[in-house]
Formats: structure tokens, sequence, C-alpha cells
């Protein structure tokens, strides 16, 4: 049994179109975390043999584990890929095609039991075997859908494999290959989508807050174009007077729950961006709140007509006392510095290129 064992290969459906026709950059970073959170819901102790663009190949030698453990693999990788897209779709700021379309990946899992060898180049574990190339000739299939999961009778034997769920339905077929044709059963998985219970948001917005200090600007730019530059940190240092650099970005594309290290003059402050509505018809609000809830700034964007758009920043605290002590102590010089924000902002505008996706 050696040379025997199970092949499991998850793939990401529509990530050759994904990659074609939206913005790499995002794309790139996208498919790595699902690929990462694939190998992470491994639960059956399958080892990986290589990451092959858009899918895995898994595997485990020995007697194939049963069809309801192999299932059990299967429905905890689906439903994990899938909360994922769930949570990304609801905390991305970003409206590029690339981050625009994730949520409409999806994930099928081929399973086939049969013979193969490895064999290690450096510090990888290749695999070699006509069941290997069996395996990857039923990645293309005729399946309309692109939400299953394919086993072989390889892998079942003679029977039709058990169904697990109420709503499991199998269908049986086969497909051509050079050396035969390959008999498999495969069930939809799209139903598990409607299991998958939401993410729960964290809190990051002030529970209680008031009004401190407010700044308007009117500025010649598209309102896409003005929330791209002031919602990406990459620019903040450019326009956001007393702001000298912002790193240690613990998401490369920001969105809701993303932390990041704001350094100021005189202290660094560790910064959650807390909130988005995004509506670029009528308004689009963000905001960002201190790690320590002491402080909220919304950004509020409003189109005025094809080429121009309004900025308006609010500072909030979460009590009166201590808008009475900011009020004593900090409003007139944050007031300054926001309005020489709004300037560096105005000039800052003309030299920013919106992405040709966005």
């Amino acid at each position: 049994m050696e040379n025997k064992g199970l092949l499991f290969i998850p793939d990401i459906s529509g990530f050759t179109r994904f990659i074609t026709d939206m913005e790499i950059g995002h794309s790139r970073i996208i498919i790595g975390e699902l690929l990462e959170i694939l190998i992470d819901s491994n639960q059956l102790g399958l080892e990986v043999s290589e990451i092959e663009g858009d899918a895995i190949l898994f595997y485990k030698f020995g007697d194939a584990p049963s069809t309801e453990a192999i299932y059990g693999q299967v429905e905890q990788m689906f439903c994990a890929f899938h909360r994922h897209l769930q949570s990304y779709e609801y905390r991305r700021f970003c409206q590029c095609k690339a981050c625009v379309s994730a949520i409409d990946l999806s994930l099928k899992v081929i399973t086939h039991y049969g013979e193969f060898a490895g064999y290690s180049v450096k510090t990888f574990q290749k695999l070699i075997g006509k069941d290997v190339i069996v395996a990857h000739q039923l990645l293309k299939n005729n399946i309309e859908q692109h939400e299953y999961w394919l086993a072989t009778q390889n892998l079942v034997g003679e029977m039709t494999p058990q169904t697990f769920k109420e709503w499991m339905r199998w269908n049986t077929t086969e497909k051509q290959t050079e050396s035969g044709n390959i008999r498999f059963h495969y069930v939809q998985l799209s139903e598990l989508k409607n299991k998958i219970l939401p993410e729960r948001r964290p809190s990051l917005e002030l529970s209680k807050k008031i009004l401190c200090l407010s700044t308007t600007r009117e500025f010649p730019a598209h309102v896409k174009k003005l929330f791209f530059t002031t919602a990406h940190l990459e620019f903040r240092s450019q326009w956001m007077d007393g702001v000298k650099d912002v790193d240690k970005v613990e998401h490369f594309i920001p969105g809701v729950g993303s932390r990041h290290r704001c350094v100021l003059e005189n202290e660094t402050v560790i910064v959650y961006t807390s909130s988005l509505t995004y509506d670029p018809e009528t308004k689009i609000v963000f905001s960002e709140t201190n790690e320590k809830k002491s402080i909220s700034v919304y950004f509020i964007l409003e189109p005025v007509g094809e080429t121009k758009s309004r900025l308006t920043m609010e500072v909030y605290l979460p009590s009166r006392l201590k808008k009475f002590v900011f009020d004593l102590v900090a409003k007139r010089k944050m007031e300054s510095q926001m309005q020489r924000s709004m300037e560096k902002l105005e000039k800052l505008l003309p030299g920013i290129h919106l992405p040709v996706e966005f």
C-alpha cells in the first residue's frame, strides 16, 4: 500500500479570468490568502505536494479515509473559503475589479484514489504516476457549476457514495481520457454557503461620540479619486499635516478592521480602520479610531457634480469631559492641522492616477 493513496485537489474556480481581467496585484494577494486558508483547514493529515497556481495538490499515502471523513474535509475547506470571502466583502475598502469580484470566486474539490510515487526536489515532495495525471485531467470536465465535490469510482468503490446531508444529490458520469474512461460521482456544494454563519463584526467605533471639530473643503476631483487618495495609507504622510509616516500596515489592501501605526511628530499611535459606507453616487464615509478608543476621525466624501467632490473631516471624542479638555488644550492646533491637510491634499490630487479598474 505504500505506493497507493488519496489525491485531494481543491481548485479555485474563476481564477484564470480573475488574474487576466482584473488588478494583478490585489488578485495575487487575495488568491494567496485563500490558498493559505485551504492549507490551514487541513484536518485529515494531508501532505502538500505543490501549489499549482489556483489549486493545491494534497496527498496521503495508505488506505483511503472513509468517504464521510473526506466529506468532512471538503466541507471544512469549502466553508472556511467562503467565510473568508464573505468577511472580505464586508471589510474591503478597495473598489478595483479584483476586490469587487472576489466574492464570486468559488471552490471545487477533486478526490481520487490510486497509485503514485513521490520523489524529492530539494525541500519539495513531487508526485509522479498515472493516477496523478488522472486526477488533474478531472479538473476539466462538463459539470456546469463550479462548486462541487468530485469523487472517482476508484475512491468510493462499486457503490454510489453515501449521502451525508439531506440536500446532497449525487450525479454519476464519466470522462474520456487517453488511458480510458474515468467514472466519477459529484455533488454540488452551493447549499453549504447558506449554512455559513456571518462573521461577528468587531466593534471598533466609539460607542458614544461627541463631535468636537469639523472641517470641509471642495476639490476639483471625482469622488472616487478623492476616496482612493484619502483611504489608501501609502499617501497619508503626503497630505495629512503632522503625520511623518504610516508603517506596520497589517494588510496591504485597506479594509475595516485593518490596523496601522501612525508616526506623528512626538508620538506613534496605533489606529484601526473602523467603518465604511460606500456609495459614490451620494456619499462615502469611512472612519479611523485609535487603539484606546479615545478619538475617532470620520472622512465624509460627497460628489459635487461630475468633476468636483467635497471632503469633510470630523473629530469625535467619547465624552463631554474629554471634549472640554480638548477644547482648552488641543482644538486650535488640530483645526490648523486639518486646514493645512486640506491644502496639501488639493496639491497632491493632480498627481494621483486612479487605477483603470477602480
